[in-house]
């Protein structure tokens, strides 16, 4: 698991001018969901990033998403998105 959210971290910084992440799994808090599916992660990202800042908040959204496009279809179920300054 540790190694996957290190993966979300290097796609990111590939793409995206990022100074930090923090990931939190918060997919034990959904467990008893209809929808809960132990192969999928509910994560929260702290992203701290000047750029990301500097544009709108739907864009820098649409940004991390596409970069997670693949991840948000196989492994992730739900995604929260925190951009500090």
């Amino acid at each position: 698991m540790k190694n996957y959210f290190e993966e979300i971290c290097i796609k990111l910084k590939d793409k995206i001018e990022i100074e930090n992440i923090d990931i939190v799994d918060n997919s034990h808090k959904h467990k008893k969901h209809k929808s809960f599916s132990p192969e999928k992660f509910h994560l929260h990202l702290k992203i701290k990033s000047l750029y990301l800042n500097s544009l709108s908040r739907l864009n820098a959204q649409k940004m991390i998403m596409k970069v997670l496009k693949d991840d948000l279809s196989k492994k992730i179920h739900a995604l929260e998105i925190s951009i500090e300054k």
